[in-house]
């Protein structure tokens, strides 16, 4: 089994967390067809390669973890905490023999560790490498069915409000005018904004500095 995350970073929307059991036979043919880290991809190849890893899956669990909870967990510098219990969680409901997982932490071996005093007395022999995602089929075809979950519900939400979010990273000039419109007043859940991320903080700077009377308003 594979588990990889999409959405550890951004201001808005969830982190989308992902599992994917493969047999080696679906994992080579995954790999003919182009599987590979998300990150590598176009949104457009993502979509397509999600039914074919859904199909090739001998099973396949997404768990979905909302902005509260991640703010929570990130006033308390516990977010790896956070990852390894949703990827616990995963293990024990797919049950593998096996699992890879692309980990958060450098510390590699601290990461399993932590995982593995989530799982208790679980049998499970368990990977953690950094960028896992750009070496086993496994994990690359989890990132992948995270982030086109993730696109999804970011997408859904830029629908329903009317507010063009972007990729909901920081850095996106979309998701920081976006951010902007919310902190003066515009109609969005506010229970999908990582109120706790530094980058909130910044852009209320701004405004205040920048365009204090309109912010006032």
């Amino acid at each position: 089994m594979g588990i990889d995350e999409a959405g550890r970073g951004p201001v808005i929307g969830p982190m989308v967390v992902a599992a994917v059991i493969l047999k080696r036979r679906e994992a080579k043919r995954l790999r003919e067809m182009g599987v590979t880290d998300s990150k590598l991809l176009s949104a457009e190849r993502r979509e397509e390669l999600f039914p074919m890893i859904i199909e090739s899956a001998e099973s396949y669990l997404i768990k979905v973890i909302e902005p509260k909870r991640i703010d929570e967990a990130v006033s308390k510098n516990m977010l790896n905490l956070l990852e390894a219990e949703v990827m616990s969680e995963l293990i024990r409901e797919l049950r593998p023999a096996r699992v890879i997982v692309d980990s958060p932490m450098r510390n590699c071996r601290k990461f399993s560790d932590v995982l593995r005093e989530f799982l208790g007395d679980s049998s499970v022999k368990i990977i953690a490498e950094n960028k896992a995602d750009s070496k086993y089929i496994q994990v690359a075809s989890a990132s992948i069915i995270a982030k086109v979950e993730r696109d999804r519900r970011i997408r859904e939400l830029s629908e329903l409000t009317g507010i063009e979010i972007g990729s909901g990273y920081p850095g996106d000039p979309k998701t920081r005018e976006a951010i902007r419109m919310i902190l003066k007043g515009a109609e969005f859940p506010r229970n999908q904004v990582r109120w706790k991320w530094a980058t909130i903080n910044r852009l209320l700077e701004e405004i205040r500095g920048s365009d204090l009377t309109e912010f006032l308003d």
